[in-house]
């Protein structure tokens, strides 16, 4: 492919150099390759041009004077990645009817839902996520829970090869802010809710907001739960047409009525256009509602009729790590979330607060090289909601969980919950299991799907279910 296919501004003799691949990581660069220079959270782009060069690029692309032959600067290398991954593939995404969910809790189970929704009337799908990429049943590993520009016009273009007709995606706020998804076209974006998370990167909840707010520059409609408390502040700045959902704001364009929770999932009612369905799910939680009904109303919003979403949504299993209970033949639960948040932290502990039959156990930790703040949070809301805290290691990376731990329990301070403190997470849930009580629910918070734990010694292999299963025997 010429150069000017992929960057029209190219001029001279470099609009016609045949380029054989492009990339922003020069460890990549092939002969005659693109090589474009991307100023990263940890290390700058612009430092590798005269490597890639080296390594056989044949055009060096930079915001600023690399040194490199056959240069060209442009004023956003972010923004030219985008676009040239995008001709790249052949500007896949255009085949597809793309749906975005962004918020801090929720995506996955809302992208699930909706796959479920729309798989249900035979229309192959595919969904871009945390747990994993799929493209119809196919598995395609997951890094990022969206990845890079070239990475995510790749999946576009195998889903339009394999015969997607849609594309479900989590758009994280890194993804929003490092333009991953510069130039998309979606035809529905949804907004879950926002609390306090990747301030380590963000550094204020403005920021943090400022860049979800970006995805709805980029859709046809929006979805918008309006109980959460910044949703008034994406709804201001739209410009286009929205829906909202909630539970609370009896001004929502759709919202939940009746709502009975159970120890085996939830039903309530969907209302709103004059009209009125009865919704089940196989899930718990208020969370579980909230979830739901944004995926019910994207469906709607995407031409599904009421029937065919509750349909769906009856049928649906629980996605991996999401409130999941772990099999055990005894006389209590065991439960494995995702919960890395405050929020998410107390969703998941308020829900099973109300279905104890025994004690609360909650088991967590909090991530290393991540947002500090948060773990003092984590720890009071621990000790608030459970009946016995054991506190551990999530992924500490290249800090020392001892001190990750002793953050977590200055905030463990104001109440008198009893806690037990073990620094080995697979230790930690043998504990939990092998001194449970007959009615206890255990839940197993920060891992959800993953099946490793990094330390600053590289990753592991950790998956809590094999971890359970060998507490039990």
């Amino acid at each position: 492919m010429q150069l000017k296919e992929l960057l029209p501004q190219a001029e001279g003799l470099l609009a016609n150099i045949d380029i054989k691949g492009m990339t922003c990581d020069s460890r990549k660069v092939g002969p005659d390759y693109a090589f474009v220079c991307i100023k990263g959270y940890d290390t700058d782009g612009h430092k590798y041009a005269l490597s890639a060069q080296e390594k056989g690029a044949a055009v060096i692309i930079a915001e600023q004077p690399t040194g490199a032959a056959n240069e060209i600067i442009v004023d956003d290398s972010r923004r030219v990645y985008a676009e040239m991954s995008a001709a790249w593939f052949g500007h896949p995404s255009k085949s597809l009817k793309l749906i975005g969910v962004t918020g801090t809790n929720g995506k996955t189970s809302v992208t699930y839902m909706l796959k479920s929704i729309i798989e249900s009337k035979g229309y192959k799908t595919g969904v871009i996520g945390t747990i994993q990429n799929l493209i119809g049943d196919e598995v395609v590993g997951s890094t990022n829970t969206t990845p890079d520009a070239y990475g995510l016009n790749e999946l576009f273009a195998r889903m339009r090869d394999a015969g997607c007709k849609y594309a479900i995606m989590e758009v994280s706020s890194h993804a929003l802010d490092q333009k991953r998804v510069w130039n998309l076209d979606f035809e529905v974006a949804a907004f879950t809710n926002l609390t306090q998370d990747h301030l380590d990167y963000h550094k204020t909840m403005e920021n943090y907001l400022s860049a979800k707010k970006k995805l709805f520059t980029m859709c046809k409609t929006a979805v918008i739960n309006i109980d959460d408390s910044y949703s008034k502040s994406i709804i201001e700045d739209l410009g286009c047409k929205y829906l909202s959902y909630g539970v609370v704001d009896r001004s929502a364009t759709y919202s939940a009525n009746g709502i009975n929770m159970r120890p085996d999932g939830i039903e309530y009612e969907l209302v709103g256009d004059y009209t009125i369905k009865r919704i089940k799910l196989r899930t718990g939680g208020k969370f579980s509602v909230y979830n739901s009904l944004c995926a019910a109303v994207c469906a709607g919003a995407l031409g599904f009729s009421l029937d065919e979403i509750a349909d769906a949504l009856a049928g649906l299993q629980g996605v991996k790590g999401r409130a999941e209970v772990v099999p055990t033949g005894k006389d209590f639960t065991v439960i494995i979330d995702y919960a890395h948040t405050p929020d998410g932290l107390a969703n998941i502990l308020s829900t099973f607060k109300e279905l104890k039959k025994g004690r609360l156990v909650c088991l967590f930790g909090c991530g290393g090289d991540r947002d500090a703040t948060k773990r003092p949070i984590m720890g009071s809301i621990a000790s608030k909601l459970s009946d016995f805290v054991i506190v551990t290691s999530d992924n500490p990376r290249s800090e020392e969980p001892s001190d990750i731990i002793n953050d977590i329990l200055s905030g463990m301070k104001e109440y008198k919950t009893p806690y037990t403190v073990i620094e080995n997470r697979t230790e930690a849930v043998k504990y939990a299991v092998q001194n449970a009580r007959t009615g206890d629910i255990i839940v197993l918070a920060g891992k959800g799907h993953e099946t490793y734990q990094i330390l600053k010694t590289g990753k592991i292999h950790l998956d809590e279910r094999e971890v359970v299963a060998e507490a039990l025997s």
